[in-house]
């Protein structure tokens, strides 16, 4: 058990991250584990006069279906699923697993496929308010190595939900953000210097977005598309991210011109070869993002949380984010974390950021 407010939670999520409205149609999507929180949200929307769609599924659901869907079920998808996209107004997904490596054994390439398969779905859900968050479970629990109660804390303090007013502590660090985006807005050049990495990438015209919980829950980063033939130098990326439940750690990438000449991993080499071949865009970056949320005070093992802990910057294969001016396409997005907070440091134009973790 945990000891998070699904009300008080569920209050942030229709409220400042999706500003449900009466009459809109909310879509909300988990497992049975986040039954607590579903609940809480249907309540909440109700209260708001708008129509609260839950769509829970069992926490074995998602690996029985990889374990049997055939050709044409990695190749396409159900129409019905991209008709409730479209007639919905907002979408909000919580991830509340029971095993966080149910997926360890799936092939990579079926992944890919799917993914590839589903960007309609996807492309058309960005076109909508949505927002991503997770409810603590004892399987995320023993992956960041800490006792279910703990866990939950962690995730409380990370949402803001232990401060008197959780929508003005947003509020403030958006403001935190917003000087730091003016700072960031000039530069042309971003340098990435750290144990095992030492790499530059042209930012210059694109645009820095304040992530501030309305998308991601919780969040705290400011992000942007860099240049696609930019990048050149090596990565090593030192906080495991292994997306769909693969283990994948001690990622290290080599790029030239904005390509990525070599990859290797100390575990996941399969899934790492096979996400930069999903399709041309994915063996390069298209998102460069710093994160702010100091909360988060360590590793759990989940992107959502690991990419905005404050002293990290992340970088992610594949699709870029319209609204930075990235003009990456692909059916990937697969961020990876690089913690500065002991001997790293980001450069603007030459002159130190951040170092050790500490805004300059």
């Amino acid at each position: 058990m945990t000891a998070l407010d699904p009300a008080a939670f569920a209050r942030l999520l229709a409220g400042y991250c999706l500003d449900v409205q009466a009459g809109q149609q909310v879509a909300v999507r988990s497992t049975t584990l986040a039954e607590p929180l579903l609940l809480a949200l249907q309540d909440e929307i109700l209260a708001r006069g708008a129509w609260p769609l839950l769509r829970p599924s069992f926490p074995a659901a998602e690996e029985r279906w990889w374990a049997r869907a055939g050709d044409e079920h990695l190749d396409g998808f159900p129409s019905a699923d991209l008709a409730e996209v479209e007639a919905t107004d907002a979408s909000l997904r919580i991830d509340a697993p029971a095993n966080v490596r149910a997926l360890a054994d799936v092939d990579p390439a079926r992944i890919t496929r799917a993914a590839r398969a589903r960007v309609p779905v996807r492309e058309a859900a960005s076109q909508r308010r949505w927002c991503l968050t997770l409810w603590p479970t004892p399987a995320l629990a023993q992956q960041a190595g800490l006792p279910t109660a703990a866990f939950g804390s962690l995730v409380e303090r990370a949402l803001f939900l232990d401060r008197p007013d959780p929508v003005a502590a947003w509020r403030e660090l958006h403001e935190t953000q917003a000087r730091l985006i003016e700072r960031l807005a000039p530069v042309r050049e971003i340098r990435i210097v750290a144990p095992g990495t030492d790499v530059t990438l042209n930012v210059e015209g694109r645009t820095w977005v304040n992530s501030d919980g309305k998308r991601n829950m919780p969040s705290g980063e400011v992000f942007t598309g860099p240049h696609e033939t930019s990048a050149n130098g090596r990565v090593a990326f030192t906080i495991p991210t292994g997306p769909s439940g693969v283990d994948v750690a001690g990622v290290e990438l080599e790029f030239r011109d904005g390509l990525v000449v070599e990859a290797r991993a100390e575990r996941g080499q399969a899934y790492l070869d096979e996400a930069i071949a999903t399709d041309e865009g994915a063996a390069r970056l298209g998102e460069l993002g710093i994160g702010t949320n100091f909360g988060i005070a360590g590793r759990t093992g989940m992107i959502l949380l690991d990419e905005k802990i404050g002293g990290t910057v992340h970088l992610a294969l594949g699709r870029s984010y319209p609204e930075t001016g990235g003009t990456n396409v692909s059916a990937l997005h697969w961020d990876l974390i690089c913690d500065l907070r002991h001997g790293g440091r980001i450069e603007a134009d030459g002159a130190v950021l951040q170092r050790d973790g500490v805004f300059a």
